[in-house]
């Protein structure tokens, strides 16, 4: 039955690369825009807008909440995660 179905498939075969290629790109720009290199970037770059006097201790204080809370927040779900 596994042959039928492949065959019947075929001709959606572009399609589906296609939706499998979108999902790794998507994957990808979560992984970049959220990943902890990210957060390290974030926090370095706060760090410095701080230190250059662009912006206040609260201000600055306010970001690294914002940054860490998006840490802790995208790190819960992948603890239960296996291999994936």
């Amino acid at each position: 039955m596994g042959l039928i179905k492949e065959l019947v498939l075929l001709p959606v075969a572009p399609l589906r690369f296609t939706g499998w290629v979108a999902e790794q790109l998507a994957d990808e720009a979560d992984r970049q825009q959220f990943g902890a290199a990210a957060g390290v970037q974030q926090l370095e770059e706060i760090e410095q807008a701080r230190d250059s006097g662009e912006i206040d201790e609260e201000e600055a204080a306010r970001h690294e909440g914002e940054v860490l809370e998006t840490q802790m927040s995208r790190a819960e779900p992948e603890e239960g995660t296996e291999g994936g």
